[in-house]
């Protein structure tokens, strides 16, 4: 054998690290934002005060709450051990797992059993903690510096939904399970509860998913509660050249499409009608929160093999109306877009950024007939046409008057001129 066979034999053994070849199984759930968006707005994947799972873990940073985990921790153990689950109980039921853990992240983790085990227990109990005291279940002490302090509340909420800060789903249920005793209370109910808060929408909203259990993680749970998976089929008999992404807000208005909000208190953020030229929609209230939400959704779905890719769509329908500051302006003018992230400009400019270099299948979206009806009526000539001329004739009042008062004198003129005809040959006697 050849000094360079032997070397280059020696090199392709090596596994690759960044991105295991298991990463598109249908078990791994927690990535690392891909760089095309990361380079768009770095903060917006990577924690600002906790660090959850082994990605961002040990960060100087962040060690203010990671000094507090112990501390949760101690508590949750006080109250469990009168009913014989102990410190043991959580790390051995954690250990049994970790095989399964590890499979759950997209890259090689060089953290040892015991490291590993110890960081999942920890982050785990303080999650659960949190959701409990948020929940009103236990009472925090009044003294609390962790918790006293409003503005941890707002970047904790955010942070436990980043894509590269997420822990397996069924580890958080372990955790929750074994420190629960007879609380009838599930967790998918608790942690929804507390990103209701930060995202300050009806809680009715969420209550048909307080039973879910089979999200990936808790970005994922979120994420499934704007989603109904059984109200979703994917429609037939689609025109494929209708299928291309829309033109903008101020665009469609030119042809004739109203823009009216949905008067559906039940339906979800994602949802949308469109009959006879409106399109409805839910009223989207853009903040930090929900942009966080919308960045870290992206990614995730981007990601996974596995899951569905309704918030991308969802986005990328939002990204096309919302295209400069005047479309922004019209949407806020129909109540649809509530904008509290700055300027309109800065809102089109978002929805630009967010959507960019995402992969979408438009034969696939959720919204695949309404996009293929919108197009369908924007392209309609004859309705381009007669568009044009209620907006000219019939845009404002003062258009309307001066079209009534034109047609009135016309009405004048032509009679005038028939009389004047009329006199000619059959003058009076």
């Amino acid at each position: 054998m050849s000094p360079w066979s032997s070397s280059m034999e020696e090199r392709f053994k090596d596994q690759p690290t960044l991105l295991k070849a298991s990463a598109s199984n249908s078990s791994c759930c927690i990535f690392k934002a891909p760089l095309s968006l990361a380079q768009i707005n770095a903060k917006a994947y990577e924690p600002q005060i906790v660090s959850i799972g082994p990605y961002h873990h040990g960060k100087e940073r962040l060690k203010m709450v990671e000094q507090h985990k112990p501390r949760f921790f101690s508590a949750l153990i006080e109250r469990t051990k009168d009913h014989g689950v102990g410190l043991d109980e959580y790390f051995n039921a954690i250990n049994s797992r970790e095989q399964k853990i590890r499979g759950c992240y997209s890259e090689h983790l060089t953290y040892n059993s015991s490291a590993l085990v110890e960081m999942m227990v920890l982050d785990a109990c303080f999650i659960v903690e949190v959701f409990r005291i948020f929940g009103g279940v236990i009472n925090p002490h009044p003294d609390d510096p962790f918790l006293g302090m409003p503005w941890i509340f707002t970047f904790l909420a955010r942070d436990l939904l980043g894509i590269e800060n997420q822990m397996p789903f069924f580890v958080l249920k372990e955790i929750f399970d074994l420190s629960k005793g007879d609380a009838a209370e599930s967790l998918s109910e608790l942690a929804l509860t507390f990103f209701n808060i930060a995202a300050q929408m009806p809680e009715d909203r969420l209550e048909k998913f307080y039973g879910f259990c089979s999200a990936k993680h808790l970005l994922d749970l979120f994420r499934l509660s704007f989603i109904d998976h059984s109200e979703r089929e994917q429609p037939g008999n689609l025109d494929v050249k209708y299928l291309q992404l829309i033109p903008s807000a101020t665009q469609l208005l030119l042809s004739g499409i109203e823009f009216k909000l949905s008067e559906d208190d039940n339906s979800s953020l994602i949802d949308m009608q469109f009959n006879n030229g409106v399109l409805k929609m839910q009223r989207l209230t853009l903040d930090d929160f929900i942009s966080f939400f919308f960045l870290n959704s992206v990614a995730f779905e981007q990601c996974c093999f596995s899951c569905s890719e309704h918030i991308t769509n969802y986005v990328t329908f939002i990204r096309c109306l919302v295209n400069k500051k005047m479309d922004a302006e019209l949407l806020s003018e129909n109540q649809i877009l509530v904008n509290y992230l700055g300027s309109n400009a800065e809102a089109a400019t978002f929805f630009n950024e967010l959507g960019k270099d995402c992969a979408i299948d438009l034969k696939t979206s959720y919204l695949a007939k309404i996009i293929e009806q919108v197009n369908r009526h924007h392209r309609d000539k004859w309705r381009v046409r007669w568009a044009g001329f209620k907006r000219e004739y019939f845009g404002s009042p003062w258009s309307l008057i001066s079209a009534v008062a034109a047609f009135v004198l016309l009405v004048l003129t032509v009679l005038q001129a028939f009389y004047a005809v009329f006199a000619y040959y059959r003058p009076p006697k």
